[in-house]
């Protein structure tokens, strides 16, 4: 029995800065900017939490 497209199982969508995007279609590079924006909004909020622990610390410090 042929395995069917839907029921392969997906590679994991992975992204290297730089890399070549000659050989991806409209559809892999939308899934990549998906990708990379969720990333970059968990970037941020990690950022924005250390930044506040940075601030609690040192208005503790200054005090």
């Amino acid at each position: 029995m042929p395995i069917e497209d839907d029921d392969r199982p997906r590679k994991k969508i992975s992204h290297e800065i730089g890399q070549d995007l000659y050989l991806l279609s409209v559809e892999d590079l939308t899934e990549r900017i998906a990708l990379l924006t969720a990333e970059v909004d968990r970037l941020k909020e990690a950022m924005s939490k250390k930044r506040a622990s940075k601030d609690a610390a040192d208005a503790f410090f200054k005090s």
